[in-house]
């Protein structure tokens, strides 16, 4: 080989890196509020834990849950949703009903996953507890209708579970049982209409309200497990920065660079070649402030003390700043995590963000403690 094939050799080489570089990096990140989720009986309240997902160039998101009457702490029920929505861009670019259907049953905190065949809707929880029941939501352009099937039932009811699709299979992590968070991780092969669930290796530790995102380590597809949390009987939830990713040729998990800070209930999407972008998310100081202040009027016998106590829950509760609103980037080939941004609206989150095109949509959610939001957010990356 002569020096000048050397020479554009190298040029190549590292052209071609630079430009690796250059695709994994953001520029920036246009906000915009694209629409509203319809409002119920004259209150545009929103949903947390809505059914989210696209399906044949559509929007769909419905279910969920909120207040409608007072905060929970002042004795507030939960209300759960079976209203299902379908929408689409109008000539101004913004989102807009198109038609609304209904879910099965009320449902609200499912694991969400936008696929070819349709939105995988796995567990979640209602009036009635915790559901296993696996269903699959598809917009039919042709005959502008949705159908609803089930898929194979889950092995257990879970709610706050996290769900990926990588080619036909769909694989769920942990989640939150009636008397357990869960460390099971199982995948489902859509393309047999007769498969049930199969068990993986077991995750490294029970989580919750985690991040799950397919995406190339560089080399090969992987599946990254990212923050999270883990409720507890009797002392505060254990709050997670950890990042795990599972191989999916090996079938082993490694633990990889954890997150800047604890991280649970955001929500994130895979971005361009090496990276993965979350939003938001619960770092938790609040949330621990209120859950020892629970243990503590649990344990108090001192009746005066217990309402000095309660006092100070709602006070805090009621005085919720809101959501982290940082956007953070992981290069699973670097194995680095880095601040790329930040949410300029109240920050949501138990929800899920699907990419649509070329944006993030995200839609509904949690921006304070017992409070929703009915805006539907999308993000353009550049």
């Amino acid at each position: 080989m002569n020096y000048v094939k050397i020479a554009a050799l190298l040029f190549f080489l590292f052209s071609t890196a630079d430009l690796s570089a250059q695709k994994s990096k953001v520029k920036s990140i246009k906000w915009d509020i694209d629409g509203v989720l319809p409002s119920r009986n004259g209150n545009s309240l929103g949903v947390a834990g809505p059914v989210v997902g696209v399906s044949n160039d559509v929007l769909i998101a419905g279910g969920g849950s909120n207040f409608p009457d007072s905060m929970p702490w002042l004795g507030g029920k939960k209300k759960y949703y079976d209203d299902l929505y379908v929408f689409k861009k109008d000539k101004n670019d913004s989102l807009v009903v198109f038609k609304s259907f209904k879910l099965p049953s009320a449902l609200a905190y499912s694991a969400n996953v936008s696929t070819n065949k349709g939105i995988v809707v796995a567990g979640g929880e209602n009036d009635n507890g915790i559901t296993n029941k696996v269903l699959l939501v598809e917009w039919n352009e042709a005959a502008q209708n949705i159908t609803i099937k089930n898929l194979a039932d889950l092995p257990f009811a879970v709610t706050n579970a996290c769900v990926v699709v990588h080619e036909n299979k769909i694989y769920l992590a942990g989640g939150e049982s009636t008397s357990e968070v869960s460390n099971r991780f199982l995948s489902l092969d859509l393309s047999d209409q007769n498969a049930r669930w199969e068990n993986l290796p077991s995750l490294q530790k029970p989580v919750s309200h985690a991040v799950m995102i397919v995406q190339s380590n560089g080399k090969d597809d992987c599946i990254y497990l990212i923050g999270g949390r883990k409720k507890n009987a009797n002392s505060p939830s254990d709050l997670y920065s950890s990042n795990f990713q599972f191989d999916l040729i090996t079938k082993e998990w490694k633990e990889k660079r954890s997150l800047p800070y604890t991280l649970s209930a955001g929500t994130g999407v895979a971005f361009r070649m090496n990276s993965i972008l979350l939003f938001g998310g619960d770092n938790g100081a609040t949330f621990h402030k209120t859950e020892e202040i629970i243990l503590a009027t649990i344990n108090e016998k001192d009746e005066a003390k217990k309402k000095e106590l309660i006092a100070e829950k709602i006070k805090i509760q009621s005085t919720h700043p809101g959501f982290c609103k940082q956007v953070l980037l992981y290069d699973t080939k670097k194995d680095e995590w880095k601040v790329t941004g930040c949410i300029p609206y109240d920050s949501p989150v138990t929800t899920t963000a699907v990419k649509w095109n070329n944006e993030v949509i995200i839609a509904g959610g949690e921006i304070r403690a017992g409070v929703r939001t009915p805006q539907i957010l999308s993000a353009k990356i550049f």
